[in-house]
């Protein structure tokens, strides 16, 4: 399993980013797909989630309402539109997969296919 997150970037509290992750080595469609952050200093942690058809997703309660995870499993690619950053959202952000096929994997620990990370920072 192969996992390409981009879209990263610095940008001004407030504003506005679009990560994307793209998978490949085996049938996207049918596994849920997270984002993760990890903060200098902190643990990483579960952002967002979504069900292998987007029909049921998870948030963390610091990012609901500014941030909207989506799959386009036409595109093998899961995406993260985050609004409204702010300073404290600044981390690497981590797609990952779990290896399990279940309508939907909320547990951290279940994902354990992972890209590389892309940085976002935003400044105050």
């Amino acid at each position: 399993v192969q996992l390409q997150a981009c879209g990263g970037g610095l940008v001004q509290a407030g504003g506005t980013l679009r990560l994307s992750c793209a998978a490949s080595g085996r049938t996207f469609s049918r596994y849920s797909m997270g984002w993760f952050r990890q903060a200098p200093g902190k643990e990483r942690e579960l952002v967002s989630a979504i069900n292998w058809n987007g029909g049921s997703t998870y948030y963390e309660d610091s990012v609901k309402g500014r941030f909207t995870i989506s799959r386009d499993n036409a595109k093998n690619t899961v995406y993260l539109q985050m609004n409204s950053l702010k300073p404290e959202d600044t981390a690497v952000y981590y797609c990952a997969s779990p290896d399990r096929i279940s309508d939907f994997i909320e547990d951290p620990y279940e994902y354990i296919y992972w890209g590389q990370g892309t940085e976002v920072t935003v400044s105050s």
